[in-house]
């Protein structure tokens, strides 16, 4: 069997300019408009969906919204959860008793058998579909239905647990489920969909023909507010003497907030006229953490808790600079940083293993290697320091975002096959 080559990863070329009077309404958090050609039947599957929260869940939203908008017929199939469900038009939502066991497997199959013919779309993600991410009987189910029916459209937005040395027996466990249950679902797919190239080796290993995978960045689940009037406001909530903002926005995991216990600090040495607005879920227990450690940040550092969308976007407009570290570098499917891209920021991150080249060709992000600390705090102080420097990196940042990320991209890209 011939494999394929990491140059047959498909990049998504910038969208033709349209001008259709069959253009229908604005796609959420994308202001390019949607031409309609002919409308479609989605069926899409997905581990979570708002009012669930996740970076999953929001992405499936914003599909499903895109879809819908370019005149499309959706339909939602995500487990049970409580609080008030979201309603937009043109997208049905059902709701599977638990967690995509036999209950929910069967519930599947009934309503995926009746109504006609539809495009079936995974969002795979393993932890997201339960039995501690070795559902097994789901994946399995899932390549027999697609076998019977030609076939899934999957996006992969995480593959399996990458075992690394050293990793505990429990660990192996895992690492072996997941990949099984990723074989499965590849060789279930009529079309294969990665959030970042980096899944492309790992997806190779497991296709029986050398058919493309096709990477579909991520797009922005926080639509900009274009209100100056209403940054302004929040930038003095944020710093009410003048002060300039270095931002972070995400969930704090263990191994970022590492790296930022570590970089932050010395940072905010540097740049004494500066505010650190920590924005995101968990982003107050970590603040607290940090003052634990270094109690004299207590007056500069702010931290947002979870905000809703325009309130976020608002924060994140306020920001001067944004540093966004991650252990294994920046990719195309990390929402903080596509969320950063949409709303024209001057971004510090890092440069890691899963870093695709196009950011360092882009010019728009300002990059440090992943263990290079010194580089990271003395990339971030530079760039506040220049105001000429901060305002081509944020222009640069839009820009990009608009033509390879926006959400018009991935929609064009799934109604295209």
């Amino acid at each position: 069997m011939r494999k394929l080559s990491a140059t047959q990863v498909v990049i998504p070329e910038r969208s033709r300019e349209v001008n259709n009077p069959g253009i229908l309404r604005r796609a959420q958090n994308d202001k390019m408009e949607i031409v309609q050609s002919f409308p479609r039947r989605w069926r899409i599957i997905t581990g979570e969906y708002p009012p669930q929260p996740g970076g999953v869940s929001d992405y499936t939203r914003l599909v499903a919204c895109g879809l819908a908008a370019a005149g499309d017929d959706v339909e939602i199939f995500a487990p049970n959860c409580s609080g008030p469900e979201a309603s937009d038009p043109g997208v049905t939502i059902h709701r599977l008793p638990g967690h995509f066991g036999p209950r929910a497997i069967a519930a599947l199959a009934r309503a995926l058998g009746r109504g006609g013919q539809a495009r079936l779309l995974v969002q795979y993600v393993p932890h997201a579909f339960g039995l501690r991410a070795m559902n097994l009987p789901f994946c399995a189910w899932l390549y027999a239905h697609a076998r019977r029916t030609g076939g899934a459209d999957v996006m992969f937005h995480e593959v399996n647990f990458p075992l690394r040395p050293g990793h505990p027996a429990r660990y192996r466990i895992l690492a072996a489920a997941t990949s099984a249950m990723a074989m499965m679902v590849a060789r279930a797919a009529r079309r294969t969909f990665v959030a970042t190239p980096a899944w492309e080796p790992r997806l190779r290993r497991y296709r029986r023909a050398p058919t493309p995978i096709s990477w579909l960045p991520v797009p922005s689940n926080i639509t900009p507010i274009g209100d100056r009037d209403r940054v302004i406001a929040a930038r003095r909530r944020h710093a009410p003497n003048g002060e300039f903002v270095i931002g972070h926005f995400g969930t704090y995991p263990a191994n970022v907030a590492a790296m930022l216990t570590i970089l932050l600090p010395p940072i905010l040495a540097a740049c004494g006229d500066s505010t650190m607005l920590l924005m995101g879920t968990n982003s107050e227990s970590w603040r607290g953490a940090l003052i634990r450690e270094y109690p004299g940040l207590a007056p500069r550092v702010v931290a947002t808790g979870t905000l809703a969308a325009d309130e976020l976007s608002l924060a994140l407009s306020s920001c001067d600079v944004m540093a966004q570290p991650f252990p294994d570098g920046i990719t195309t499917r990390r929402g903080s940083i596509m969320a950063a891209l949409a709303h024209g920021s001057a971004i510090v991150a890092t440069a890691g293993e899963l870093t695709e080249p196009l950011w360092a060709a882009s010019g728009a992000i300002v990059l440090a290697a992943a263990g290079d600390q010194r580089a990271f705090v003395t990339a971030v102080i530079d760039l506040i320091g220049d105001d000429a420097r901060r305002r081509r990196h944020a222009c640069a940042a839009h820009a990009l975002y608009a033509e390879r990320f926006a959400l018009r991209h991935t929609i064009e890209a799934l109604r295209a096959g």
